[in-house]
């Protein structure tokens, strides 16, 4: 099982020049663990190629419809109150966004604080950044 970030999760669903690393890295391990806010993250990433005419509208519906397939079969980090806290802590360590540092704060919270349970898959350079600097592998085998 990987942790699959928001920037990782796009190429999954729409082609990108990640996608074929993410399909085969999903191929290779079905499993995916993400931040239960994921899907309002690809969405607003979505959202934004379609309103930069980079992805029709039919493209779009089609996105939508694979990521819901991912979500369904994802396991989720739904410990808002726990990530919430963890977050604000490594928004003070890191120069993260706040979605970003949710993301990190849902890995940590998931793996008991042991980054050493799993990889996490991201292209967000910053997002990538602070997880290796708090002891995470970050897209192994890329």
């Amino acid at each position: 099982m990987k942790f699959w970030d928001s920037s990782a999760i796009v190429p999954l669903i729409v082609g990108e020049k990640e996608s074929d690393y993410c399909l085969q890295t999903l191929s290779d391990d079905p499993e995916m663990l993400v931040w239960y806010l994921s899907k309002v993250e690809v969405v607003s990433a979505l959202c934004r190629q379609v309103r930069e005419g980079m992805l029709s509208e039919n493209l779009f519906q089609n996105a939508k419809r694979l990521l819901n397939d991912l979500i369904e079969r994802a396991y989720e980090v739904i410990a808002i109150e726990k990530v919430s806290l963890r977050a604000s802590r490594l928004l003070e360590v890191h120069p993260l966004r706040a979605a970003d540092a949710c993301q990190l704060a849902s890995a940590l919270v998931a793996t008991q604080e042991d980054p050493n349970r799993l990889a996490i898959i991201s292209f967000d350079r910053r997002l990538s950044n602070a997880a290796t600097k708090e002891g995470f592998v970050v897209n192994p085998g890329a």
